[in-house]
């Protein structure tokens, strides 16, 4: 099981890690209503390396990001679930829009997006970890797995 950690012991274990000689991934993201597609993502990110960590948005970030009510799910509970899931070995919570400073500070040998980023959209994240040489690796994207269609199905079901 994952550890919700600051910043400072994200720091630390990083730290840790890179001494083992061990592949740190890292990714990031709202989370909001769990599901399948998340899992499926997560241990994807998590085969291409040792340690995954996951950023998540804050719930401020995320409302600005998402809009109005969203996340439907509080930070806290975002990050036990996550944290609870198989793949994943540290959470660490942001308050920032994009998760640039938290990449900055772990500076992890992999950063993994999915599908729906790539070539023609490029996450802000990506610029800063192929600067110190780090890579990044985009996921194949599969479709129908996603929280905004959870919610619209949510939706449908109850008439809305």
């Amino acid at each position: 099981m994952g550890k919700i950690l600051t910043w400072d012991e994200a720091t630390i274990e990083r730290a840790l890690r890179r001494r083992y000689g061990e592949k740190v991934c890292f990714t990031n993201g709202i989370f909001d209503l769990l599901h399948v597609g998340h899992l499926d993502y997560l241990e994807q990110a998590r085969a291409l390396g040792d340690w995954l960590v996951v950023g998540i948005n804050d719930d401020s970030s995320a409302y600005r990001i998402k809009g109005l009510g969203r996340p439907m799910v509080p930070v806290e509970e975002r990050a036990r679930l996550l944290a609870a899931l198989a793949p994943v070995d540290a959470v660490v919570i942001f308050k920032q829009d994009t998760a640039e400073q938290l990449v900055e500070v772990i500076r992890p040998d992999l950063f993994v997006k999915g599908g729906d980023w790539g070539e023609h959209r490029q996450p802000p994240e990506a610029a800063i970890v192929q600067a110190y040489g780090g890579r990044v690796e985009y996921l194949t994207f599969v479709p129908g797995h996603s929280t905004s269609d959870l919610v619209k199905h949510i939706l449908k079901s109850y008439g809305r």
